[in-house]
């Protein structure tokens, strides 16, 4: 089930202003590179954007659909993304990644 939905409009930058602070500190973008901000929240529970702030640090756990309860994110633990822009009626996106949490090697 979906844990959030949140926004870029959220962000304290906008996309050009992250790709300026980039571009102007010597980073070598091209077309197609994927460009990562972080962590995106918004400013109600159902918008924020890591296991963190969803459990105030674990103090208060997430009832999962599954009716399993999670503080944090656990070893084999599937983490599903999905994003898009949209405007003026044209969307693109990447469409859907999984990844599955693999346990730490020591």
């Amino acid at each position: 089930g979906i844990i959030c939905r949140t926004n870029y409009k959220n962000m304290y930058w906008t996309v050009a202003q992250h790709i300026a602070h980039h571009s102007s500190s010597g980073c070598n973008l091209t077309v197609g590179d994927v460009l990562a901000s972080g962590t995106i929240s918004g400013d109600n529970p159902n918008s924020y954007g890591s296991m963190l702030e969803l459990t105030w640090n674990g103090a208060q756990p997430l009832s999962l659909p599954d009716g399993s309860k999670r503080r944090f994110v656990e070893d084999f633990d599937t983490v599903i993304l999905k994003g898009f822009a949209e405007k003026n009626g044209v969307r693109v996106g990447f469409g859907r990644l999984d990844n599955q949490v693999l346990p730490a090697l020591f």
